[in-house]
């Protein structure tokens, strides 16, 4: 007999949390990759399955077509391979273990620490205020804070050539 883990969901957004315009709506395919890897990742960090059987649940889903498919698999199988690496270069910047996160926010946070490692075209802005929007649509009430500033800081760590010149360009 086969046991099976059910799917688990991070529940959408509520209306109020959407944004008013069509044109506010249109998500880029690239923060719709995102949305559905931290769902993988929250799958993840409560059953432990396979990326493999992770990533066909989310592929299934509404609106898969409207990401971009190997931004989302990138993300999902570079967090979950690399999960320890980014774990360890989340620590600094966290209060707790990070086992202890919620893990809409663990998740967030590693996304956020992977793009910030891997994705180099992404600047460090774009990658800290992606894992915010993240936070304020999936997260608590005041996850998102949390997830500007740990990231904020990972960001010094992991890019600091681009810190310091974004840094210094404004002063």
């Amino acid at each position: 007999m086969t046991e099976t883990v059910p799917k688990t969901d991070i529940a959408a957004p509520s209306p109020a949390a959407r944004p008013a315009s069509k044109k506010a709506s249109q998500k880029s395919t690239r923060r719709r990759s995102r949305e559905l890897a931290l769902q993988g990742l929250y799958e993840w960090l409560l059953s432990g399955e396979r990326a493999t059987v992770i990533d066909a649940h989310v592929r299934e889903r509404e609106g898969f077509e409207r990401c971009d498919p190997a931004h989302f698999e990138m993300l999902l199988h570079g967090c979950i391979d690399e999960a320890a690496t980014i774990d360890k270069a989340l620590a600094r910047h966290v209060d707790r273990k990070t086992s202890q996160l919620s893990p809409v926010e663990h998740g967030v946070l590693m996304i956020g620490a992977y793009e910030l490692m891997h994705c180099l075209d992404i600047p460090y802005r774009v990658v800290i205020n992606e894992a915010v929007e993240l936070a304020k649509i999936f997260g608590g009430t005041d996850g998102h804070k949390y997830v500007n500033g740990v990231i904020d800081k990972a960001a010094a760590d992991l890019r600091p050539a681009e810190v310091e010149a974004a840094r210094a360009a404004r002063r």
